[in-house]
């Protein structure tokens, strides 16, 4: 299989992967959404920085050190597997004694025995992680969408069932339980990989000497991208919360999920065509556009169409989130560029600058973390942006050097798909906010004609990134 076969097919089904099981919880947390109130959804918005960086430590980057590696062994993994099974116990040890304090801190006290239960997905997750990793080596993304399909659809059921039942903000601890116990569970069970008796000392100093940097980078980002979820906690409202977090899910849909779909199928790939610079540049420009593309589109069209969305998904309780998720599309919609870009570092080997930039991007969060406690909530996010197109200036500065892209030649390769995808949506915005329909058929004339714009655009004007996926859908197609 070629490379660009290797690419179109691992994309592929990490799309399909990433979507179908994204899809299952999104869907679920519309439903649970509908029976549990935004309080409930931000009580469990407090602990998310508390497991976000817990689970980085037991990764501690060895997932990106094991795909870098191009002759990895038994001895590899079974190192690593045994180094995550026994941080995640200590991570959880670590929850369960000090969450009486996080309780006192947020004034909640029933967050302990939230976070006690809660803390359990750790070890349950870290039971998978290598099996993961060699099928995202292998760029086997079918097996993963079975695993992930399943386990997303089970967890959906008992948590639903829960919430129906009167388990309240417990439907939702089930919820996490339930998808890392069944993920670990399926992958020892379809992917076959099982750890040798064996640790070693020199193993594991030869891909902690790449995946520490990356560890450290992983638990700034992490923090970076979980502390207003602390902040708004600890000064605003579980339920100002609980708002939030409807709102920053809805736009983490299509942006985190499109970079983990290019960004599992673009690292491994390009981590072995590292060597030839004019072949890796070629490869990344053509992933950069295809994915900013896609990412504008379904970001800023989502921003245009979010009231009447949030209104027949979840209903007119949820109505405050609408702003939220309206400035939220745009800090996220350069998510995937930023992600990119830090990505090429670590097929470079650089871990270091990717460390160096992660710090420099959380100092610049600092001032955005004071003014939003001074000012609310929605500065807070305008600041967010600002961050977040400085971290992107910064990022594709260092990564372009490497291979010769540089910042502005990013910026002319993505700007028509940006000006494509702001015109459709400042169109559709300003029809759904004039017509007098009820709101289901506002967002299906807003969809249709959203859809039918970009197309006849991109086509009128020979957009480059358009006609790239264009051809790769119609290859898989036979047409």
């Amino acid at each position: 299989m070629t490379l660009k076969q290797k690419t179109v097919s691992g994309t592929i089904w990490s799309f399909i992967d990433s979507f179908a099981n994204q899809g299952i919880q999104f869907i679920a947390g519309i439903v649970l959404a509908r029976i549990l109130s935004p309080t409930e959804f931000g009580l469990i918005g407090m602990l998310t920085i508390f497991i976000a960086l817990s689970q980085s430590f037991i990764d501690s980057g060895f997932t990106n050190a094991l795909i870098r590696k191009q002759d990895c062994t038994q001895t590899d993994y079974s190192t690593v597997f045994y180094f995550n099974i026994v941080v995640g116990i200590i991570f959880y040890l670590i929850l369960f004694f000090f969450a009486d304090s996080i309780g006192t801190f947020f004034n909640e006290p029933q967050l302990e025995l939230l976070l006690q239960v809660l803390g359990l997905g750790l070890i349950l997750n870290a039971l998978g992680i290598i099996q993961r990793t060699i099928l995202t080596k292998n760029i086997d993304f079918k097996l993963q969408t079975r695993v992930s399909v399943v386990s997303s659809t089970l967890s959906a059921l008992i948590a639903i069932s829960m919430a129906l039942n009167g388990f309240g903000v417990w439907s939702l601890v089930a919820l996490t339980l339930s998808r890392f116990g069944f993920n670990s569970l399926f992958l020892w069970i379809w992917a076959k990989w099982r750890p040798s008796l064996i640790f070693s000392i020199k193993s594991f100093k030869d891909l902690f000497s790449f995946g520490s940097k990356l560890l450290i980078s992983g638990l700034i980002d992490t923090a970076y991208r979980n502390i207003y979820y602390l902040i708004i906690g600890k000064y605003f409202s579980a339920t100002e919360l609980g708002y939030y977090t409807r709102a920053d899910q809805f736009q983490a849909l299509p942006s985190q999920q499109l970079t983990g779909i290019f960004g599992r199928v673009s690292y491994p790939i390009l981590s072995t065509i590292q060597d030839d610079v004019k072949k890796l540049k070629t490869a990344y420009k053509q992933i950069i556009k295809s994915t900013m593309l896609i990412t504008f589109v379904l970001m800023l069209g989502m921003a245009a169409i979010a009231k009447p969305m949030i209104l027949i998904l979840v209903g007119e309780k949820w109505l405050p989130s609408v702003i939220y998720l309206q400035m939220l599309c745009f800090v996220g919609m350069f998510y995937p560029l930023h992600a990119l870009n830090l990505n090429m570092l670590k097929v470079q080997g650089r871990s270091d600058l990717f460390l160096r930039l992660e710090i420099i991007k959380t100092v610049l969060a600092v001032p955005v973390i004071i003014i939003g406690i001074l000012y609310g909530i929605k500065i807070m996010i305008c600041g967010m942006l600002i961050n977040t197109i400085i971290a992107y200036y910064l990022n594709s500065y260092w990564s372009g050097k490497f291979i010769g892209y540089s910042s502005f030649e990013q910026i002319k390769d993505i700007f028509p798909s940006f000006l494509l995808a702001f015109t459709v949506s400042a169109i559709i915005y300003i029809i759904g906010n004039v017509i007098d329909l009820s709101n289901i058929w506002i967002l299906i004339t807003q969809l249709i004609i959203g859809a039918v714009l970009t197309i006849i655009l991109a086509e009128i004007f020979k957009l480059n990134s358009y006609l790239n996926l264009k051809e790769i859908i119609f290859n898989q197609l036979g047409i």
